[in-house]
């Protein structure tokens, strides 16, 4: 059986097709660490957004994952269509081969960037995700959560204007703990 369902957000045209079952749900300190968070980052375009968020990846993935490959993967689900929703937030995310493990990595950019936001806005946090080929479920509750996360106001302007990772990491995980 498979149900369509509009998710309730602020955020515009978020569809989540999935089958109904029950699904274990992670907390986002399964999948990201400090290590895998950067402040303010200097990027003037998506491709060096991407890429400094391959590199956050590749600092603490297997020996098996690149950051190239991690790159590859990230531009090519841009390709198909933007990862950013609205309110100058993307969730850009890609799928590999070689990796066994979901993985998260969040930066905030110095300055906005242009990531074809359907509110034209300039896109100035961005939390990625690495799944394994096969994820498909986990993958969507994932960015479900992540949209619902990023729909409240109050913590995007508090990760706007965090002053270090340690302080962007500890405000993603206390927001996703205390909801």
């Amino acid at each position: 059986m498979v149900c369509r369902a509009r998710l309730c957000t602020p955020f515009r045209n978020i569809i989540i097709v999935s089958e109904l079952r029950p699904v274990f749900i992670m907390q986002l300190s399964d999948i990201i660490t400090p290590e895998r968070v950067a402040a303010h980052v200097p990027a003037s375009s998506k491709k060096r957004a991407l890429e400094t968020l391959s590199e956050l990846f590749a600092r603490q993935a297997p020996e098996s994952l690149d950051a190239h490959d991690i790159f590859n993967s990230l531009i090519a689900r841009e390709r198909l269509g933007t990862t950013a929703i609205d309110h100058g937030v993307a969730i850009p995310h890609g799928r590999l081969k070689d990796n066994t493990q979901t993985m998260g990595a969040f930066v905030q950019l110095e300055d906005g960037i242009d990531c074809d936001a359907f509110d034209h806005q300039a896109v100035n946090l961005m939390f990625a995700l690495l799944v394994p080929e096969e994820s498909t479920e986990e993958h969507l509750q994932l960015l479900a959560r992540l949209a619902q996360m990023f729909g409240d106001a109050e913590l995007r302007e508090k990760l706007r204007s965090a002053a270090d990772n340690q302080a962007l990491y500890d405000l993603l995980i206390d927001w996703d703990r205390r909801h």
